[in-house]
């Protein structure tokens, strides 16, 4: 069922949960604050009728939320805000929970187990564009029944401690870190990189705040607790901030994601105007990782070219570098295959 009417397709998807079925509500991530107080409502109510025994569990509330901020080609700016996980993480933690798929295999994985689930508002960020595919069906499943982990094929740091954690969520994000992480292993081989994808965002509360929260050693195990986090998040930077309040030395922590900049331009542009592109996400480590040694300016004034090559090929061709459209992972296992 389909009409340009949020507040009436939230309407409908209540309606038909509440009959003992199971559904999907898709909207542009940008509109979906049309509903926010639509939302506040079906959390709070889940919340209460938990403790009312005589309600049945119900289907969960499924928000599909694509068209968004970093592929709004032709909207602009007027559709570019992905504040909604934003009013979503401050509802209660055994009602909500929100997932940041990076491929298709970890969208089907993730959209597989929202369907079945019951008294939860469920919500998936995933763009409708072609992407690299980066998981086997098996791994993307194993991955998102963690939440997050490391992703071993794209790290090199096995068997010692990372110089840098590549922290990555949403797809997007993921694509730029792990562009990102190729420059640097292939410019600074001596650098040990962890990369970490995360899939379920709860994952960075602690336990005693979400019941998806990993375990504090858990959280230092993986993320360290004195190696610079450069974080490449889908959202507004704070709120892994917020999320991870407790959990780390903020000083280590540097998390990239949008920032209100935005028009109506080409794909990597939207990442340039924003800074969460993978030249910058490298000049983040440079700047961070005081080992690199002289080779890391030569390294910087690479990607200060690369930036100024791609402004002057926007604006003269109006379609990103073919080095950027065509860009596939080179240094190790993974599917690369881009996926409709």
């Amino acid at each position: 069922m389909e009409v340009l009417s949020e507040h009436l397709c939230q309407g409908w998807l209540e309606g038909y949960i509440l009959t003992g079925r199971h559904g999907l509500f898709s909207c542009y991530e940008a509109f979906a604050h049309i509903v926010d107080s639509m939302f506040n409502q079906h959390a709070k109510w889940l919340k209460v009728s938990h403790q009312i025994p005589w309600r049945r569990p119900i289907a969960s509330l499924n928000y599909l939320l694509t068209s968004h901020v970093w592929r709004q080609d032709h909207n602009g700016f007027s559709h570019q805000d992905p504040g909604f996980i934003d009013n979503v993480v401050n509802k209660k933690a055994d009602v909500i929970r929100v997932y940041l798929p990076p491929d298709a295999n970890t969208l089907l994985s993730v959209a597989n187990h929202c369907l079945r689930s019951r008294n939860y508002v469920n919500v998936i960020i995933a763009g409708k564009q072609p992407e690299l595919q980066w998981l086997d069906m098996d791994s993307a499943i194993k991955h998102c029944t963690a939440g997050l982990g490391i992703w071993e094929w794209a790290s090199n740091d096995a068997g010692g401690d990372p110089d840098v954690v590549m922290a990555c969520a949403g797809d997007v994000p993921t694509l730029e870190t792990l562009a990102a992480v190729e420059i640097l292993r292939q410019n600074f081989p001596e650098l040990k990189v962890r990369v970490i994808n995360i899939v379920d965002l709860m994952t960075l509360q602690p336990q005693s705040e979400h019941p998806h929260g990993l375990s504090d050693k858990d959280f230092d195990d993986l993320f360290t607790k004195d190696k610079p986090i450069i974080f490449a998040f889908h959202g507004y930077p704070w709120l892994i901030h917020r999320l991870t309040y407790r959990r780390t030395n903020h000083e280590n922590l540097h998390v990239r994601g949008y920032k209100e900049e935005g028009t109506t331009t080409t794909p990597f542009d939207m990442v340039v105007l924003n800074e969460l592109d993978r030249f910058h996400l490298v000049g983040d480590v440079i700047d961070r990782v005081p080992k690199l040694g002289s080779q890391a300016a030569y390294v910087k004034q690479y990607i200060r070219d690369k930036l100024l090559d791609h402004k002057n090929y926007i604006y003269t061709h109006g379609e990103d570098l073919p080095e950027i459209r065509n860009w596939k992972w080179s240094l190790g296992t993974a599917e690369n295959k881009s996926v409709e």
